[in-house]
């Protein structure tokens, strides 16, 4: 560990020494603000768009989840240590990615911002719980729990020793709510405003408009999901909790860890519940295998589509943007669900 550190170290200090152009060529997107003397590194992908939107021109604002990298899976290598050292602000969210908790706590030199400090999270249990409560026949997570067959919340963390990739008792996912975003906008203003006092007017515009643009999407949801002939969603993993408070509920796959295997029983429930509902989509996500999704749609005849968690941009998705993405998905679950 001693040695790991002293290379970061001195890695961040040759970066210093030569600028931080360097990082702007580092492959891993953002905004460049070219010239601009702060530096503003996010977590993922979500982080870094509203980070971009709110810092405009007067930041350079990159990610350290490269595009096409599922952000569970992030490693910390020497380049991030130092841009992390070296950053005037990082953005991050404690524990969703472990690796970087790890690395900013010991050696972010700038300011951060914890979006946990700044965004109320919900507890994973409040979204299965809240299904089980309105549908007492599906009994998602009492029924499953009590049987010892889905267990979402405690078999498939302990078939991966890992308890759901250590998220803890709260769900991470929170973009999925746009209200959310325009929080954790707001909380980007105010430390980018600490960092350059003279541009805090633009940051606070830039967050207003920001929230504008969020606050328009979160009526789309409200009412592009407000007459359906179904609502449930059967889903890869558990990442679209938020989406509840449209109305939907969420049928995981696979509980908190997109990579679980869930048991044959969880499997044969999903398959009653599909077939009592009438349900005609069954869900896979970027950036992680569609196998589980395809088969379970194949065995029952139905369609398997994908639902974008918008964890971050692939190479199909690295046209689009936080918003267009939102509005596939919109798209994509109001024609699972009969909308009108």
């Amino acid at each position: 560990m001693r040695s790991w550190k002293a290379l970061a170290a001195v890695t961040a200090l040759a970066l210093s020494a030569t600028g931080c152009s360097a990082l702007s060529d580092d492959g891993d997107g953002g905004s460049d603000a070219g010239g601009s003397t702060i530096d503003v590194v996010a977590a993922f992908y979500p982080l870094e768009y509203v980070a971009a939107r709110v810092a405009g021109d007067h930041a350079k604002v990159t990610s350290l989840t490269k595009a096409g990298v599922e952000p569970h899976d992030l490693e910390i290598n020497v380049q991030d240590t130092a841009r992390i050292a070296d950053a005037d602000l990082v953005v991050f969210e404690s524990e969703f990615q472990p690796a970087v908790d790890e690395t900013v706590a010991e050696n972010a030199g700038g300011a951060t911002l914890d979006v946990t400090d700044v965004v109320e999270l919900e507890p994973f249990e409040e979204h299965a719980d809240e299904h089980a409560d309105e549908e007492g026949e599906h009994a998602e997570e009492g029924e499953h729990a009590e049987e010892g067959e889905h267990a979402e919340e405690g078999e498939h963390a302990d078939e991966d020793g890992e308890e759901a990739h250590d998220h803890g008792e709260s769900d991470p996912h929170f973009w999925h709510d746009p209200i959310r975003v325009a929080a954790y906008g707001d909380a980007v203003a105010a430390s980018l405003a600490e960092l350059d006092p003279d541009h805090a007017d633009d940051f606070a515009a830039n967050a207003a408009d920001l929230r504008g643009d969020l606050e328009a999407l979160d009526e789309e949801f409200t009412t592009g999901l407000a007459t359906c002939e179904r609502d449930t969603i059967v889903v890869s993993h558990d990442a679209f909790g938020y989406l509840e408070k449209y109305g939907l509920h969420m049928a995981p796959i696979a509980g908190l860890t997109p990579d679980a295997e869930p048991t044959p029983a969880a499997i044969a429930e999903l398959q009653q519940l599909i077939e009592r509902e009438g349900i005609t989509t069954v869900f896979s996500e970027t950036l992680v295998s569609p196998k589980l999704a395809d088969t379970l749609a194949d065995d029952l005849g139905i369609e398997s589509k994908v639902l974008d968690p918008i964890e971050g941009l692939t190479e199909e998705t690295a046209d689009l943007d936080y918003l267009s993405l939102m509005r596939s998905n919109l798209s994509a679950l109001r024609a699972a669900n009969g909308c009108s």
